[in-house]
């Protein structure tokens, strides 16, 4: 089946890299297709960063990385809450992520797989999904926090969406020295997937809810 055009797409991030990293491929084909792309990153992690950088560093990162994948600024969002203490504010974020779906009304939200075991990512997907219970949810990859991730859904990409991603990625310098940022794991999970429904690059999705009208 060929990739339509879904309308608009939400992306909720726990941090600031976690939309790119787990589907900044497929982001950049689904503004090739004309959808709208928004995405709420719910933590600029700065308490994760060395105390000479500036606090917000990833901000700036976050923003240059969606600007390659082709993401509008005015459709980003950072919300304040510091990194790995979301489980204190569970009510909170859920009130918020209401507030963002009344707002952007949604036709599909992409979220943290209900198999990352990173207690903000679990948040994030767990209160996600109350949110937006009545809408098509998928799940995205991160194999570092996934002891078992189901490859329900594929969005199969062309090499030149691998290459956007791997060029957005670049932009965070402050996190350069993280494995998964590698360009060799980023095309070499691409290509894994892509080797599953027999074609060259793919990421793959957790079904989570899917509702078709």
């Amino acid at each position: 089946m060929k990739l339509n055009k879904f309308g608009k797409v939400l992306i909720l991030a726990p941090h600031t890299d976690d939309g790119e990293l787990g589907l900044g491929g497929s982001i950049n084909h689904l503004i090739e297709k004309g959808n709208d792309i928004y995405c709420h990153a719910f933590s600029n992690a700065s308490k994760s960063l060395p105390k000479n950088l500036p606090k917000n560093i990833l901000e700036v990162e976050f923003n240059n990385a969606m600007k390659m994948l082709g993401v509008p600024k005015e459709n980003l969002t950072i919300h304040p809450y510091e990194l790995r203490t979301f489980s204190y504010h569970r009510q909170e974020i859920l009130d918020r992520l209401i507030k963002i779906r009344d707002e952007i009304k949604p036709d599909i939200i992409f979220l943290p797989s209900s198999t990352d075991i990173h207690q903000d990512h679990q948040v994030i997907a767990q209160e996600g999904l109350r949110a937006f219970k009545k809408s098509c949810v998928l799940g995205y990859e991160l194999p570092w926090n996934n002891i078992t991730f189901p490859t329900h859904c594929f969005i199969v990409l062309k090499e030149k969406h691998i290459e956007k991603k791997v060029e957005a990625l670049a932009c965070y310098n402050t996190q350069k020295h993280r494995k998964y940022l590698n360009p060799e794991f980023i095309r070499s999970l691409a290509i894994t997937r892509g080797t599953q429904i027999q074609v060259d690059f793919a990421e793959a999705f957790e079904i989570i809810r899917w509702v078709w009208d």
